[in-house]
């Protein structure tokens, strides 16, 4: 089959659930994915002949059919400039989330720490953020806290295939936590913040395949992961360390009155790019 047949089928067999600007993204994902091939060369040489397993390429439509997400088929997704490794038992990485390391970033290179900086990732599924400090922050050095002993087997594949060494990944369980074994420069975490009553209104490719144990907080206790991340961040972050969060858009308000109720100062709230309260920061009084 010639490319450009293969890419007028793959959309067409897609057509049905998505619209052509995401039919065509995921063809031509799925075309690299399978064949190797990048988008550039199927718009190139879209005479150039492939050979089409059918059979391998069906079930692969179908599990987009049955919502499963793109980045979980090919197994990879671009965060921060870098590819990443990812299944089931870690959250794809987001733009909003990105938003939130590009800040980190920025605020340490205005000369916050001119020598070397300890950074704490907690929740870090895929290494997304964590990596993506590391990569970034010179003379850096980035501890990953996850519960999820399979998410962090694919943050160390990630740490691995992307050669960085200034960091390390631990098991935790952060609200069996007392106190932190040491003390940070910055914490920064996009633990679970989904509320159970906000299921009805997540897409299915969310709600079904995404791990819920990164995803979701009771109802009751919707502040649970920052109440017990910002107590621990008292004693663990250093005299003028940073404490950065992801958020839920509808509790900015919270978690600012929250920050300043335990001590921090200089808290301020963040939209992403979506115009959504997103992003928050804290500084620790010396």
């Amino acid at each position: 089959m010639i490319l450009s047949v293969l890419f007028s089928s793959i959309t067409s067999r897609l057509s049905d659930k998505f619209n052509e600007r995401e039919s065509h993204i995921l063809a031509y994902l799925l075309i690299k994915f399978l064949y190797g091939k990048e988008k550039y060369m199927v718009i190139a040489y879209p005479d150039e002949e492939i050979a089409v397993d059918e059979e391998e390429l069906s079930g692969v439509i179908g599990r987009l059919l049955a919502d499963e997400p793109v980045e979980y088929i090919v197994g990879e997704v671009e965060f921060y400039g870098c590819p990443f490794c990812v299944n089931r038992h870690t959250l794809i990485p987001r733009p909003e989330t990105e938003e939130l390391v590009d800040w980190v970033i920025r605020e340490y290179r205005q000369g916050i720490w001119p020598g070397k900086c300890k950074i704490l990732d907690i929740g870090t599924g895929s290494g997304a953020i964590a990596l993506s400090l590391a990569h970034n922050i010179r003379f850096s050095e980035v501890i990953a806290y996850d519960v999820s002993e399979e998410a962090l087997k694919v943050a160390q594949k990630n740490a691995v295939r992307q050669g960085v060494n200034n960091i390390s990944f631990e098991w935790k369980d952060i609200l069996a936590m007392d106190i932190l074994p040491e003390t940070f420069d910055i914490i920064v975490s996009n633990p679970p913040y989904v509320l159970e009553n906000e299921k009805q209104a997540m897409q299915a490719n969310v709600l079904e395949y995404e791990p819920p144990v990164a995803l979701f907080v009771k109802d009751a206790v919707p502040l649970l992961f920052y109440e017990k991340i910002a107590a621990l961040a008292l004693s663990g972050l250093t005299d003028g360390g940073r404490l950065y969060f992801e958020i839920n858009e509808r509790f900015g308000m919270e978690m600012i009155r929250m920050l300043e109720k335990k001590g921090f100062s200089e808290v301020v709230l963040r939209k992403d790019l979506f115009g959504k309260d997103r992003m928050i920061r804290a500084i620790k009084n010396g």
